[in-house]
């Protein structure tokens, strides 16, 4: 397993297929600029009023909150970001933040429009939260 991650990190150090990648960061880099878009996510999030915590119980809790799912996007559309290259300034790090803050700016205010809750089966109207 450790390979894995060893691996898919030195893949977006080192850049593209090809090598044609502009800018090659280390995985130092990486590792910090994710951690940057998870703690600013989740800052940003709290700062918005968004709670830390789904309601109870919160396994059937369809509610957004600032630990899931504020920063899997932040770090998957920091992902795609690196994945194609784009490190921005800072090896990355002023990207991370941006796309930290604009994640929890979606999670506040378009995630229910983009993926609504699911119908109650009873009545078929949507779960009340």
């Amino acid at each position: 397993m450790f390979d894995l991650v060893d691996s898919t990190i030195f893949f977006a150090s080192y850049g593209n297929a090809l090598g044609l990648a502009n800018v090659s960061i280390g995985p130092f880099d990486i590792v910090l600029a994710y951690i940057a878009a998870i703690v600013v996510s989740i800052v940003v999030a709290l700062a918005l009023k968004i709670p830390l915590l789904p309601s109870k119980p919160y396994r059937y809790s369809f509610d957004v909150s600032a630990i899931y799912p504020t920063p899997i996007i932040a770090i998957g559309i920091f992902s795609i970001f690196l994945v194609l290259n784009y490190t921005f300034m800072y090896n990355g790090l002023v990207l991370a933040i941006i796309i930290g803050i604009l994640s929890a700016l979606f999670v506040k205010y378009l995630f229910d429009f983009v993926f609504p809750k699911p119908l109650n089966e009873d009545n078929g109207e949507d779960i009340d939260e």
